[in-house]
């Protein structure tokens, strides 16, 4: 009975929010969800939607990490080269996952600083909407992308995709261009801890070797 009426209040109270919410918002004056022309022709979203646009981009946030900068390569380079040394789970897996974040941050550190200086403080300033600030934002990660992108990664994607090509790199849309990087990323990943990886398989072999002939 306790926990009947335990979901009758919370479904009482549910329903309470959604209908009065809007109401306290609309006496609160806070804009609706609207869309309206700029007078440079852009587009200006009202603070609901620019909240709702910031909380969808806040949950992307693990999968951008991932999937749009070095922290896939460091990751899987320190956990081969963990196993290399035979140190079993020494240093454990948030201190590697801590430390390639921050050495992915070191290592973005200049895109982010230039879309801070070319999208976010101007958009902060009001001189440009938020559409040109997501094109300008786009700009430095994109390049950043394509300068650790092999050309064959961006290929093959284009020909799965059914596309023609491109005239310039530059041209590549985000569609085909991340996942090329993010695999062009786990290749050269491994390739760097196979070459981690073989001085210590040596060192084993030698060990191995002087250990059967005493």
């Amino acid at each position: 009975e306790r926990s009947t009426l335990l979901k009758t209040i919370a479904l009482l109270l549910s329903v309470l929010c959604t209908f009065a919410l809007p109401s306290l918002a609309t006496a609160a004056g806070i804009p609706a969800v609207t869309v309206t022309t700029a007078p440079n022709g852009g587009q200006e979203y009202s603070l609901t939607l620019q909240i709702l646009m910031l909380m969808t981009a806040i949950t992307l946030l693990p999968g951008i990490v991932l999937m749009m900068t070095s922290f896939t390569r460091i990751v899987i380079v320190l956990a081969i080269l963990r196993q290399a040394l035979g140190a079993g789970q020494a240093p454990p897996n948030q201190v590697l996952i801590g430390l390639s974040l921050f050495l992915t941050l070191f290592i973005m550190g200049p895109v982010i600083d230039k879309i801070n200086a070319d999208a976010v403080q101007p958009y902060m300033a009001g001189t440009i909407d938020a559409t040109t600030a997501m094109n300008v934002g786009a700009v430095p990660l994109k390049q950043f992308m394509l300068d650790q992108t092999r050309e064959s990664d961006i290929a093959t994607f284009v020909h799965i995709s059914g596309g023609q090509g491109f005239e310039k790199p530059e041209d590549v849309p985000l569609r085909i261009l991340v996942p090329a990087f993010a695999t062009s990323e786990l290749k050269s990943a491994f390739q760097i801890g196979f070459l981690v990886f073989i001085p210590f398989v040596i060192i084993d072999l030698v060990v191995a070797s002087v250990l059967m002939s005493m």
